[in-house]
C-alpha cells in the first residue's frame, strides 16, 4: 500500500469514526422525534376520544330534551281535554235540579213554589261556580276602568258625583281565581 492509500484509509477510518460518533446523536434525535410523534399521536387519540364522548353526551341530552318536549306537549293536550271535567261534574247536580224543576213547572199552579224552586236551583249554580273560583265583579258606582269595563254608552250623570263612574251594569264581569275572564258591559255617566 502506498502512503496515500494508507492516509486515505486512515482518514476514511477517521471519517467513518466521526460518522459513527455522529450517528448515535442522529439516532437519538430520530428516536426523540419518534417518541414526540407517538406522544402527540396518543394525545390526539385522547382528544378524539373526549370529542366522541362529548358528542355522545350531546346527542343523548338532545334526545332526552326531545322526549321531554313531546311528553309535556302530550300532557298539555290531555290536560286541556279534561280541564273542564271537574266543573262539568259539579254542574251535573244543578242540571238534575233544573230537570226536576222543569217537570214541576208542568204540573204546578202555585207560582210561589215555582219561584222558590228556581231560586234554589240558581243559588246552587251560583255556589257551585263560586266554589270553583268564579267571583262576580263589583262595578256599579265605581270609577270607569277600561281594563275592567266595556263602555256601551255614556249618559248624563244623574248626580255630579257619578260623573266618570259606572251608573248601570248591563252584563256583569267575572274573575276566575282572581284573574279577569270577562269584562263588565256598563253605562258610564259623563
Amino acid at each position: 500500500m502506498t502512503e496515500n492509500e494508507k492516509d486515505m484509509q486512515t482518514n476514511g477510518q477517521a471519517t467513518n469514526g466521526e460518522n459513527e460518533k455522529s450517528r448515535p446523536a442522529e439516532d437519538m434525535s430520530n428516536s426523540s422525534n419518534a417518541s414526540n410523534e407517538s406522544g402527540e399521536a396518543g394525545e390526539l387519540e385522547k382528544k378524539e376520544q373526549e370529542i366522541n364522548e362529548l358528542r355522545d353526551k350531546y346527542l343523548r341530552l338532545q334526545a332526552e330534551f326531545d322526549n321531554y318536549r313531546k311528553r309535556t306537549a302530550k300532557e298539555k293536550v290531555e290536560l286541556l281535554q279534561t280541564a273542564g271535567k271537574e266543573v262539568i261534574l259539579s254542574l251535573l247536580d244543578v242540571l238534575d235540579d233544573s230537570d226536576r224543576a222543569l217537570k214541576q213547572l208542568e204540573n204546578t199552579t202555585d207560582i210561589e213554589a215555582v219561584k222558590d224552586g228556581v231560586k234554589l236551583v240558581f243559588n246552587k249554580l251560583k255556589n257551585t261556580l263560586q266554589a270553583k273560583g268564579l267571583k262576580p265583579m263589583e262595578s256599579l258606582d265605581t270609577p270607569f276602568d277600561p281594563d275592567l269595563h266595556d263602555a256601551i254608552t255614556e249618559i248624563p250623570a244623574p248626580t255630579p258625583e257619578q260623573s266618570g263612574k259606572v251608573v248601570d251594569v248591563l252584563q256583569p264581569g267575572y274573575y276566575l281565581n282572581d284573574k279577569l275572564i270577562r269584562h263588565a258591559k256598563v253605562i258610564v255617566g259623563k
